[in-house]
């Protein structure tokens, strides 16, 4: 231990950040900071002999402010170069961890040190060097013995660190003469050390440590002793300050003594408890000790409540969940089984997440039933959508029979349209319209029928169905629930979602809805289903008998126009925080986006290209070189170091302070002379070059055997050229272009007809026989990647045929389609609306149709109508009747 050693008056002073280090303990210190460096380096490491250094106590500034009239007088100073220093445990004799934790943020950050007035003298008793970084930093490693008490009088600095002129506080040896005759002092230390051994007693039966603790009890002086064990005990700062400034014997010992009888008494306690778990503890119930040890500790503090216990909490959801009587019972059963079962449990997790999915599906809860306003209905739907008139007068319809009968079971809407032209924002426009909350469930991809069903509970990581998932998440059991892309599931091994949708479809079966996870049936009759597609071919035809299916149909360039100036436009600047007075786009530039970079039969790269043409406009509001004005409530501020600091090219950090206002009110602060008008050049500056001329049909009909057909595919109808050519071969027909086997057949079809009329036709002599005669010929659809089928492409095929052997061009401005027999009667096709629509989009002036589709045109709108010369053909020979210039000269009508 710590003999008696004369201190010198002033000492070098190494700050000990919310620790303290008192007479007796010993400590290691890693010394990383320049100012703890420098002084390691003067005063310990250059010296032969141990040196002495002053341990201060010090305060965060954080804490201090509100705390430093609790501990004593303070000193504060202002510290300019400051860094950590981190301290452990000494395996000589126990010390409390401590550290000096300093921020460093730059040469010009000033921190505050909140100095004690009181610290102990300290001798190195071990010192090393690290090796130096290559940053030129060195660490030294500090061990240190505290030896005495002073008193704080003056504060100086000696380069980097600290000296201080010091008062020792340790009392002679007359005075301790004295003190050990008080009768106090004796009972207090006669008690310190009862209790002292009966803790170290303690502590040995747990730990089997404990002899060298016992060898320090019966030789250390009493005065002395005090401090080392407090100093092993894991104590607050302002305690540890405490005992630093118990200076008096009879204090500092009866301090002493209460801290050891708190150590004691906790230790007691955690004995009680683990004895009073171990015996209510079985055999088979060994497993489940922490669990038991909590339940006795909330015991112990009188905390423990069973109703706010897992089981118990879902007991009660259970009970105010409205279930049916026999789900109820279901319920009931497997609560009791939870109950028996043990937290560690394989099956316990699977059980109470089960109950859990029981308590909050919304049995009986159901959306608040509004009165149906069939007039705030219609402006809803007019708001949201532009057009769509039959479209929008089925989903009143539908509305109406809602409200005269809110439990009718109605039909399931299907809408089926290529995409963006709204189908899902009409679903959600239905669910305001009814007050009923929205569900959107997305069905493209999925192949499992567990997506639907839901796992069985009996496979690790098992859950509900996507139905049954979302009536959880939107909490009502009669939402409006979109099944998206019903037309985009699949199926593998694992089943057919498609065929489990029949069941969720039929009003008569989804009654009691059986889903495998959940294992009792649910009530999916109140639910009010609605189901988008892009096309009607790959839904099942059970599932499509299911659904009403109601088509929407691409936008014409006139609606898109519309859709663009009223809501597409605004929506585009206020997302981009701009508004008329920095963006205008006049109608002219809408349409020439619409024709020259645009053919879809929705929308969305319509918004796209305007949303480039505002990113093009917030570039030059956001570069433009004006001051923002300040704000009433702001001032400029002036700081010289500021100025210096930049003039140096130095990095400054900065703190951002939000201002408070929204994007609108910032953007209001920009100005510029004129709004920019969006014209001719900056669109090809801004989107490229156009994409589609007008004058493409005609450039690419420029040769014979070319011709302009009409097709439809997921994304709307669509021009689709044929091209054909002959060489020199062996009368065989190739086929390109991922063709599929229905159209590979009407080819071949088209080839037989036009060799059988060749020479009706005059496309050949009436001596020649075989027309492919030493030549092949070639049928090509461009567009080579996109995959192709259909009948629709037959009349197109034998108008490029009779183009190529007879060297006639076809019109340019003519497309057609349609089906063809072996004996040349043309059929009817579907997705009419759809391919004069695209026609429309393409420039397309005249259109041959079949005589049969006559009806189809009532869905046409009126508009494009009028802008196209409709022509209705009932046998190939009128195809080519209008499909040439001046007609067809050389045609013979044949005869069946």
């Amino acid at each position: 231990m710590a003999e008696s050693v004369e201190l010198p008056s002033r000492l070098a002073i190494l700050p000990f950040r919310n620790k303290v280090l008192l007479p007796g303990a010993i400590i290691r210190i890693r010394c990383t900071s320049p100012s703890s460096v420098q002084l390691v380096e003067q005063e310990l490491w250059q010296r032969e002999e141990k040196g002495l250094i002053g341990i201060l106590p010090v305060r965060d500034a954080a804490a201090a402010t509100a705390e430093t009239a609790s501990v004593g007088p303070t000193l504060s100073h202002s510290k300019t170069r400051a860094g950590s220093d981190t301290s452990e445990k000494s395996s000589k004799t126990p010390a409390s961890t401590s550290s000096d934790n300093v921020k460093l943020d730059g040469k010009h950050q000033q921190e505050v040190f909140h100095w004690h007035n009181r610290g102990v003298a300290a001798r190195a008793l071990h010192l090393s060097r690290g090796v130096e970084k290559p940053s030129g930093r060195v660490t030294y490693i500090v061990v240190l013995e505290g030896l005495c008490r002073f008193n704080l009088h003056e504060l100086s600095t000696r380069g980097a660190y600290y000296t201080a002129r010091i008062s020792p506080l340790e009392m002679t040896k007359a005075e301790l003469e004295q003190v050990d005759q008080d009768p106090d002092f004796v009972a207090l230390s006669r008690h310190f050390k009862a209790t002292a051994m009966e803790l170290i007693s303690v502590l040995e039966q747990k730990q089997k440590t404990g002899g060298r603790t016992k060898v320090l009890l019966e030789t250390v002086p009493v005065h002395k002793l005090a401090d080392i064990f407090v100093a092993s005990f894991e104590i607050s700062f302002e305690e540890q300050l405490s005992m630093l400034d118990s200076v008096d014997l009879k204090a500092r010992l009866s301090k002493a003594n209460e801290l050891v009888d708190q150590h004691l008494q906790s230790i007691r306690v955690a004995e009680k408890i683990t004895q009073k778990v171990e015996g209510q503890l079985s055999k088979s119930q060994k497993e489940f000790l922490l669990r038991q040890q909590m339940r006795a500790i909330k015991e112990e503090l009188g905390d423990n409540d069973d109703d706010e216990d897992d089981v118990a909490a879902i007991e009660r959801k259970m009970q105010s969940a409205g279930m049916p009587s026999n789900i109820w019972k279901h319920a009931q059963r497997e609560l009791r089984r939870l109950k028996k079962m043990q937290p560690q449990q394989p099956g316990y997790n699977s059980s109470h997440v089960y109950l859990e999915l029981l308590a909050d599906l919304p049995w009986q809860t159901g959306s608040e039933q509004l009165e149906l306003d069939l007039k705030a209905a219609k402006e809803r739907l007019d708001n949201d959508h532009y057009g769509l008139v039959k479209i929008k007068q089925r989903i009143i319809e539908y509305l109406a029979v809602r409200k005269l009968k809110p439990d009718a079971r109605g039909p399931v809407l299907c809408f089926v349209g290529p995409p963006g032209v709204g189908k899902t924002s009409l679903a959600s426009s239905i669910a305001a319209a009814l007050g009923r909350k929205f569900a959107r469930i997305s069905l493209g991809g999925i192949k499992d029928e567990a997506d639907i069903r839901g796992h069985r509970r009996t496979y690790i990581g098992s859950m509900p169905g996507r139905l049954i998932d979302g009536i959880k998440r939107v909490g009502v059991c009669n939402p409006v629930m979109l099944l998206d892309e019903i037309d985009k599931t699949g199926s593998d091994v694992r089943g057919d979602p498609a065929s489990a949708l029949l069941e969720v479809l039929d009003p008569e079966q989804n009654k009691t809805f059986n889903d495998h996870y959940l294992n009792v049936p649910f009530d999916l009759s109140k639910v009010i289903f609605v189901a988008t597609a892009n096309k009607m071919q790959p839904i099942p035809p059970p599932l499509l008998d299911r659904m009403e299916v109601i088509e929407l149909p691409g936008y014409t360039p006139e609606e898109k126009l519309r859709i663009a100036m009223q809501y597409l436009i605004p929506r585009v600047l206020d997302q981009h925080g701009l508004s008329s007075e920095f963006l205008q786009i006049p109608e002219a530039m809408v349409e020439l986006v619409i024709q020259r970079y645009t053919r879809e039969a929705g929308v969305r790269n319509l918004e796209r290209n305007l949303a480039a043409l505002a990113r093009a406009a917030a570039v030059r509001v956001a570069e433009q070189e004006q001051t923002v004005p300040l704000s009433k409530d702001m001032h400029r501020l002036a700081s010289p170091l500021l100025e210096n600091r930049l003039s140096e090219g130095a990095e400054v950090e900065m703190e951002v302070i939000p201002m408070n206002e929204n994007n609108h009110e910032i953007s209001n602060t920009f100005s510029i002379a004129s709004p920019l008008v969006v014209d001719e050049p900056m669109l090809e500056k801004v989107l490229g070059p156009p994409r589609f001329d007008d004058r493409e049909a005609a450039e690419r009909v420029a040769a014979p055997g070319i011709s302009v057909g009409l097709v439809w595919t997921a994304f709307g109808g669509e021009v689709q050229f044929v091209e054909v050519t002959s060489m020199a071969g062996k009368g065989e027909l190739h086929l390109t272009g991922q063709l599929g086997d229905v159209i590979k057949e009407s080819a071949q079809i088209a080839l037989t007809w036009v060799r059988a009329r060749a020479t009706d036709l005059k496309l050949a002599a009436a001596d020649e026989t075989n027309l492919l005669e030493d030549r092949d010929v070639h049928i090509h659809f461009p567009a080579g990647a996109v995959p192709k089928d259909g009948p629709s492409a037959g009349v197109t095929l034998v108008t490029a045929l009779v183009s190529l052997f007879s060297q006639k061009r076809v019109r340019a401005d003519t497309a057609m389609t349609g089906e063809m027999t072996l004996r040349g009667l043309v059929l009817p096709v579907g997705g009419i609306k759809d391919k004069i629509l695209a026609a429309h989009r393409y420039g397309i002036k005249r259109v041959i149709l079949p005589e049969k589709n006559l009806k189809d045109l009532v869905e046409v709108p009126a508009a494009v109508l009028g802008s196209l010369e409709i022509l209705l053909a009932k046998r190939m020979e009128d195809v080519l009747e209008q499909a040439f210039e001046g007609g067809c000269p050389w045609k013979q009508h044949s005869k069946l």
